[in-house]
């Protein structure tokens, strides 16, 4: 299981290597009971779940064993013909993602209206590793730790399965006349495969570089300057995510109505009017 520091290195417990050039970083398998329970509920800018972290903890905690059970079976997890580790569509994870997406398109519905008369122009965001492409083969086939070079490998193949429902949210959204942007901690390596694996899934909308934001550690945009210049990266998760709303609401002049995330990084800093926390019992990212 793996933790993700702020400053978006990577590394999982007792090994003692941080690089930080790595997208998704270190994880820290006790947050799963928490976000699986938590995690698919509708999350307000600021809140924060009790128990989120256990690594300060000063009892024992959960047994990682037994975790992973309950990991495999809120996913309904089973290997597929191809031996690929798929999740079950009647999994308690995929009811979870049903009732959130059912919420989010009431919600969209409204606030779409809303931001045409008033003369605004509607926009969500959508985080994409576990919000709409689902890494729980990746997980399973390496029990849960992290490598760069296998992350890499695996992103690249362009052949994860959707998460439920996301690309049916994301096709919705833009019938409602709601602009559709993607804010990923992907990297700009990554952006063919990534586009490539979205329109696998039905969610083609919008996959060109002016919606999709991913890393660039080595020119990073402007509006990024509080926290990043060319060859330096010093901004954490939240600093990247929430200055990239800012941009598309300040600068490209949207109204984010709406912000999807498996992670609280995703949706922490502002500059959107409601937060999705979509569930994610598989790894947290600070």
């Amino acid at each position: 299981m793996r933790y993700r520091s702020g400053n978006g290195s990577r590394a999982h417990p007792g090994d003692a290597r941080r690089t930080p050039d790595m997208h998704k970083s270190l994880r820290l398998a006790a947050i799963a009971t928490v976000c699986a329970v938590a995690g698919g509920a509708l999350y307000g800018a600021g809140a924060a779940t009790a128990g989120q972290s256990t690594a300060n903890s000063t009892h024992e905690p959960y047994n990682i064993g037994l975790l992973v059970k309950d990991i495999d079976t809120y996913y309904g997890t089973a290997a597929d013909a191809n031996g690929v580790y798929q999740a079950s569509p009647t999994s308690p994870y995929a009811k979870d993602l049903a009732r959130i997406d059912a919420d989010a398109k009431r919600y969209i519905d409204r606030a779409a209206r809303k931001a045409h008369r008033h003369g605004k122009k509607p926009a969500v965001v959508f985080d994409i590793d576990d919000t709409l492409l689902l890494s729980l083969d990746y997980e399973k086939r390496y029990n849960y730790t992290y490598n760069s070079t296998t992350w890499a490998d695996y992103v690249n193949k362009a052949d994860r399965p959707g998460v439920f429902g996301s690309a049916e949210l994301v096709q919705y959204a833009q019938s409602e006349g709601v602009e559709v942007f993607y804010n990923s901690g992907l990297s700009e390596a990554q952006r063919t495969a990534a586009v490539e694996n979205l329109k696998k899934i039905g969610a083609d909308v919008n996959l060109d570089a002016a919606h999709m934001f991913l890393k660039d550690k080595a020119n990073p945009p402007s509006y990024l300057s509080s926290c990043a210049t060319a060859g330096t990266w010093n901004c954490t998760t939240v600093q990247y995510k929430s200055g990239t709303r800012k941009h598309i609401e300040q600068d490209l002049g949207y109204d984010v109505v709406a912000n999807f995330g498996d992670q609280y990084s995703d949706l922490d800093g502002g500059y959107a009017d409601r937060t999705y926390k979509l569930p994610n019992p598989t790894y947290f990212v600070s």
